[in-house]
């Protein structure tokens, strides 16, 4: 069984009387285990489709399945609880809370599992900060840390509850290129050593090539799948030129990239 498998997925926006297509018909399949890069245009549908993947949109048509699971069907809150046991999320912005240290930023999510004492939560998130190198940053709030620290804390935050899938958008947008490479190489190892799937969103071919797979969006559309990095940045290329004037679908996309209440 495929880890997520989406077959003709669809996904309309209604905005006043205009209708946006950001998704028409995108059929995919990704193993456990892989790393795919998510590349296109602005309004291309990466980050619908992210969405869409991290199951904090609903898609309007077709079939995902997660895991096994479908999720087109599922209710806002089922949706979130799927989401809290199978995807940790990163994002270009950090979405870290700023008046709490980087321990308690990784500690929330635990702070859903009734399962879990505080001891266990405060043991989990020293162990995924160590991972990431910041053993000696766990009292620190945000601003106390640099915008690579930041991320880390992210990431750590996002593997605190194991997740089976790790979404990354664009998750070095704001990092300086040394930093960008140290961020890509915790996402590399955590794909090679533990077997994490990374789903990342880039503009960025070199952070792209670090991907075992290339998917070019366009329109909505998956125009080239590929292990090729050079075949798909010359895709991305020629879609771009092709480019033309069209409600930004990504822009409205990302208004919803908050993630929901997880229960």
């Amino acid at each position: 069984m495929s880890l997520i498998e989406l077959k003709n997925v669809s996904k309309v926006y209604h905005l006043d009387e205009m209708k946006v297509e950001a998704l028409r018909g995108v059929s995919l399949t990704i193993e456990r285990g892989e790393y795919v890069a998510l590349m296109g245009p602005s309004g291309s549908g990466k980050s619908t489709l992210m969405n869409t993947l991290g199951c904090l949109d609903r898609p309007t048509g077709g079939s995902y399945q997660l895991d096994g699971e479908e999720v087109v069907k599922m209710s806002r809150d089922a949706r979130a609880r799927l989401r809290n046991r199978k995807i940790g999320f990163v994002f270009q912005n950090f979405n870290l809370l700023n008046r709490t240290s980087a321990l308690e930023n990784v500690e929330l999510p635990l702070l859903y599992s009734r399962r879990i004492s505080a001891r266990k939560r405060r043991q989990l998130a020293l162990e995924m900060l160590d991972q990431v190198g910041l053993a000696d940053r766990v009292e620190h709030h945000s601003g106390q840390l640099s915008g690579g620290q930041q991320q880390r804390v992210a990431i750590a935050r996002a593997l605190v509850n194991e997740p089976a899938i790790l979404l990354a958008d664009e998750p070095t947008g704001n990092l300086d290129s040394r930093t960008s490479k140290e961020v890509i190489e915790i996402l590399r190892d955590l794909n090679l050593r533990q077997g994490i799937t990374v789903i990342l969103v880039t503009h960025d071919q070199y952070i792209a090539r670090n991907a075992k797979r290339v998917l070019v969006l366009r329109d909505g559309r998956i125009v080239e799948d590929t292990s090729d990095i050079d075949r798909a940045i010359e895709a991305l290329h020629s879609e771009e030129d092709a480019e033309v004037d069209a409600p930004d679908a990504d822009a409205i996309a990302r208004q919803k990239e908050e993630p929901e209440p997880t229960t």
